[in-house]
Protein backbone atom coordinates (compact mmCIF):
# COMPACT_ATOMS: atom_id res chain seq x y z
CA UNK A 1 0.00 0.00 0.00
CA UNK A 2 1.36 3.35 -1.03
CA UNK A 3 0.45 6.33 1.02
CA UNK A 4 0.23 9.78 -0.27
CA UNK A 5 1.76 12.61 1.75
CA UNK A 6 0.75 15.99 0.73
CA UNK A 7 2.17 19.30 1.65
CA UNK A 8 1.20 22.66 0.38
CA UNK A 9 4.20 22.98 -1.98
CA UNK A 10 4.91 19.42 -3.09
CA UNK A 11 3.47 16.06 -2.93
CA UNK A 12 5.70 13.08 -2.05
CA UNK A 13 4.86 9.48 -2.47
CA UNK A 14 6.57 6.63 -0.70
CA UNK A 15 8.11 5.62 -4.00
CA UNK A 16 9.72 9.03 -4.49
CA UNK A 17 10.97 8.94 -0.90
CA UNK A 18 12.56 5.57 -1.62
CA UNK A 19 14.13 7.00 -4.76
CA UNK A 20 15.57 9.90 -2.72
CA UNK A 21 16.89 7.53 -0.09
CA UNK A 22 18.33 5.41 -2.87
CA UNK A 23 20.21 8.41 -4.23
CA UNK A 24 21.62 9.16 -0.76
CA UNK A 25 22.61 5.52 -0.36
CA UNK A 26 24.24 5.51 -3.79
CA UNK A 27 26.16 8.66 -2.90
CA UNK A 28 27.35 7.05 0.33
CA UNK A 29 28.45 3.91 -1.50
CA UNK A 30 30.32 5.93 -4.12
CA UNK A 31 32.06 8.09 -1.52
CA UNK A 32 32.91 5.00 0.49
CA UNK A 33 34.33 3.37 -2.63
CA UNK A 34 36.39 6.48 -3.35
CA UNK A 35 37.80 6.51 0.19
CA UNK A 36 38.51 2.78 -0.09
CA UNK A 37 40.30 3.26 -3.41
CA UNK A 38 42.40 6.09 -1.97
CA UNK A 39 43.24 3.93 1.03
CA UNK A 40 44.15 1.01 -1.23
CA UNK A 41 46.52 3.22 -3.23
CA UNK A 42 48.11 4.51 -0.02
CA UNK A 43 48.41 1.01 1.38
CA UNK A 44 50.14 -0.23 -1.76
CA UNK A 45 53.23 1.62 -0.56
CA UNK A 46 55.20 -1.04 1.33
CA UNK A 47 55.29 -0.76 5.09
CA UNK A 48 58.86 -1.05 6.31
CA UNK A 49 59.12 -3.03 9.54
CA UNK A 50 62.17 -3.80 11.61
CA UNK A 51 63.01 -5.78 14.72
CA UNK A 52 65.71 -5.32 17.36
CA UNK A 53 66.68 -8.14 19.72
CA UNK A 54 67.16 -6.32 23.04
CA UNK A 55 68.73 -9.37 24.68
CA UNK A 56 71.48 -9.37 22.05
CA UNK A 57 72.01 -5.65 22.59
CA UNK A 58 72.47 -6.22 26.34
CA UNK A 59 74.75 -9.20 25.71
CA UNK A 60 76.81 -8.19 22.67
CA UNK A 61 77.02 -4.39 22.54
CA UNK A 62 80.39 -2.93 23.55
CA UNK A 63 78.77 -0.48 26.03
CA UNK A 64 76.93 -3.39 27.67
CA UNK A 65 80.12 -5.43 27.96
CA UNK A 66 81.97 -2.44 29.41
CA UNK A 67 79.18 -1.83 31.92
CA UNK A 68 79.21 -5.48 32.97
CA UNK A 69 82.98 -5.44 33.45
CA UNK A 70 82.75 -2.24 35.49
CA UNK A 71 80.01 -3.70 37.70
CA UNK A 72 82.03 -6.87 38.27
CA UNK A 73 85.10 -4.82 39.21
CA UNK A 74 83.10 -2.59 41.56
CA UNK A 75 81.45 -5.52 43.35
CA UNK A 76 84.39 -7.94 43.29
CA UNK A 77 85.65 -7.01 46.78
CA UNK A 78 82.22 -7.38 48.41
CA UNK A 79 81.67 -10.68 46.61
CA UNK A 80 85.02 -12.00 47.89
CA UNK A 81 84.10 -10.92 51.44
CA UNK A 82 80.81 -12.80 51.16
CA UNK A 83 82.60 -15.89 49.86
CA UNK A 84 85.01 -15.75 52.82
CA UNK A 85 82.11 -15.31 55.21
CA UNK A 86 80.27 -18.30 53.67
CA UNK A 87 83.42 -20.45 53.99
CA UNK A 88 83.87 -19.39 57.60
CA UNK A 89 80.23 -20.20 58.33
CA UNK A 90 80.53 -23.63 56.68
CA UNK A 91 83.77 -24.40 58.57
CA UNK A 92 82.30 -23.39 61.93
CA UNK A 93 79.15 -25.40 61.26
CA UNK A 94 81.19 -28.50 60.39
CA UNK A 95 83.37 -27.97 63.47
CA UNK A 96 80.30 -27.65 65.69
CA UNK A 97 78.86 -30.87 64.25
CA UNK A 98 82.14 -32.65 64.89
CA UNK A 99 82.64 -31.27 68.41
CA UNK A 100 79.02 -31.32 69.64
CA UNK A 101 79.37 -34.76 71.23
CA UNK A 102 82.24 -33.65 73.50
CA UNK A 103 81.09 -30.08 74.24
CA UNK A 104 79.27 -29.13 77.38
CA UNK A 105 75.68 -28.00 76.98
CA UNK A 106 76.58 -24.35 77.66
CA UNK A 107 79.50 -24.36 75.17
CA UNK A 108 77.37 -26.02 72.51
CA UNK A 109 74.56 -23.48 73.07
CA UNK A 110 77.02 -20.58 72.94
CA UNK A 111 78.60 -21.81 69.70
CA UNK A 112 75.19 -22.46 68.15
CA UNK A 113 74.17 -18.90 69.03
CA UNK A 114 77.43 -17.54 67.54
CA UNK A 115 76.84 -19.61 64.42
CA UNK A 116 73.25 -18.38 64.21
CA UNK A 117 74.38 -14.75 64.60
CA UNK A 118 77.04 -15.24 61.93
CA UNK A 119 74.44 -16.81 59.60
CA UNK A 120 72.01 -13.90 60.14
CA UNK A 121 74.79 -11.42 59.44
CA UNK A 122 75.78 -13.36 56.32
CA UNK A 123 72.18 -13.50 55.04
CA UNK A 124 71.74 -9.75 55.63
CA UNK A 125 74.99 -8.88 53.85
CA UNK A 126 74.19 -11.20 50.97
CA UNK A 127 70.72 -9.66 50.58
CA UNK A 128 72.18 -6.11 50.66
CA UNK A 129 74.83 -7.13 48.14
CA UNK A 130 72.22 -8.61 45.79
CA UNK A 131 69.98 -5.54 46.10
CA UNK A 132 72.88 -3.18 45.41
CA UNK A 133 74.05 -5.30 42.49
CA UNK A 134 70.56 -5.47 40.96
CA UNK A 135 70.04 -1.74 41.38
CA UNK A 136 73.36 -0.96 39.76
CA UNK A 137 72.77 -3.43 36.93
CA UNK A 138 69.32 -1.93 36.28
CA UNK A 139 70.79 1.57 36.18
CA UNK A 140 73.45 0.51 33.69
CA UNK A 141 70.99 -1.43 31.52
CA UNK A 142 68.63 1.53 31.55
CA UNK A 143 71.38 3.79 30.20
CA UNK A 144 72.27 1.25 27.52
CA UNK A 145 68.61 0.91 26.54
CA UNK A 146 68.28 4.69 26.25
CA UNK A 147 71.33 4.80 23.96
CA UNK A 148 70.03 1.87 21.93
CA UNK A 149 66.63 3.54 21.55
CA UNK A 150 68.30 6.73 20.28
CA UNK A 151 70.28 4.67 17.76
CA UNK A 152 67.13 2.77 16.72
CA UNK A 153 65.30 6.05 16.22
CA UNK A 154 68.17 7.37 14.07
CA UNK A 155 68.16 4.23 11.94
CA UNK A 156 64.37 4.38 11.61
CA UNK A 157 64.53 7.99 10.41
CA UNK A 158 67.49 7.44 8.06
CA UNK A 159 66.10 4.28 6.48
CA UNK A 160 62.39 5.23 6.59
CA UNK A 161 61.14 2.47 8.87
CA UNK A 162 57.44 2.69 9.68
CA UNK A 163 57.59 0.38 12.69
CA UNK A 164 60.34 -1.24 14.77
CA UNK A 165 59.58 -3.94 17.33
CA UNK A 166 61.70 -4.87 20.32
CA UNK A 167 59.60 -7.87 21.40
CA UNK A 168 58.25 -10.56 19.09
CA UNK A 169 57.43 -14.24 19.12
CA UNK A 170 58.75 -15.01 15.63
CA UNK A 171 61.05 -12.80 13.56
CA UNK A 172 62.22 -13.18 9.99
CA UNK A 173 65.94 -12.44 9.56
CA UNK A 174 65.11 -10.01 6.74
CA UNK A 175 63.48 -7.56 9.23
CA UNK A 176 66.05 -8.03 12.01
CA UNK A 177 68.14 -4.84 12.28
CA UNK A 178 69.91 -5.82 15.50
CA UNK A 179 73.29 -6.01 13.72
CA UNK A 180 72.88 -2.43 12.47
CA UNK A 181 72.08 -1.24 15.99
CA UNK A 182 75.04 -3.15 17.45
CA UNK A 183 77.36 -1.69 14.82
CA UNK A 184 76.17 1.82 15.61
CA UNK A 185 76.44 1.29 19.39
CA UNK A 186 79.90 -0.27 19.07
CA UNK A 187 81.09 2.65 16.94
CA UNK A 188 80.05 5.04 19.70
CA UNK A 189 76.88 6.50 18.15
CA UNK A 190 74.73 8.41 20.59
Amino acid sequence: MIRMFSTSATSLTASSAVKGAGRVLAALVLSSAAVGAAHAQASQAPVKIGFVNTERIFRDAAPAKAAQAKIEADFKKRDAELQDMANRLRTQSEQLDKDSAVLSESDRTRRQRELSDLDKDFQRKRREFQEDLNQRRNEELSQILERANRVIKQIAEQENYDLIFQEAVVVSPRVDITDKVLKALNSGAK
